[in-house]
């Protein structure tokens, strides 16, 4: 009877442990792994794929009946985003910004002090995690947001763009 008792509440215990993130997150989304540099990519349902940092935090939130994400929460590293035009709403929250958009390409990239939001193609409208201070970014433009902070969309030099999609072998 010992035994039995003990098998159960180890059995409990492993049931009860907390799983990887990703997969706790990511329902409804294709998971595989990349290297040189090591990242990791979702390739969700409706056109969402989402292309992370192997150390980022990514939470991912399915709605609907086709577990198309439609939130994805990031809280440390950059996550490249694309998202199918026409495909429906998406945003990324992090915990300076909010970075919504209906079909693009994009880079977030967030620290411990600052969000910063690189477009490559398409458009993406960034604002503070309260929604304010709405700012719309094309492509090739950027900004870095960060609490109490003002920020705009600036046009990113080509050294900056060019270390930042080189962290996603681009």
């Amino acid at each position: 009877m010992k035994k039995y008792v003990f098998s159960m509440i180890v059995s409990l215990l492993t049931v009860l442990q907390p799983l990887p993130l990703a997969a706790q997150t990511a329902s409804g989304c294709e998971q595989s792994e990349l290297g040189d540099p090591p990242r990791v990519v979702y390739r969700c349902a409706g056109g969402v794929v989402l292309e992370a940092e192997a150390a980022s935090a990514l939470g991912i939130v399915a709605t609907g009946n086709n577990n198309r994400p439609s939130d994805v929460e990031v809280n440390s590293n950059a996550v490249l985003i694309d998202v199918a035009p026409g495909s429906g709403p998406f945003q990324i929250r992090t915990p300076h910004a909010i970075a919504a958009v209906r079909g693009t390409e994009y880079v977030v990239d967030v620290t411990g002090d600052t969000t910063s939001v690189f477009v490559s193609r398409g458009e993406v409208i960034v604002s503070r995690p309260d929604g304010s201070d709405p700012v719309t970014l094309g492509e090739g433009f950027g900004a870095d947001v960060s609490p109490g902070e003002p920020f705009a969309a600036r046009q990113w030099p080509d050294d900056r763009v060019t270390r930042l999609l080189a962290r996603f072998a681009r």
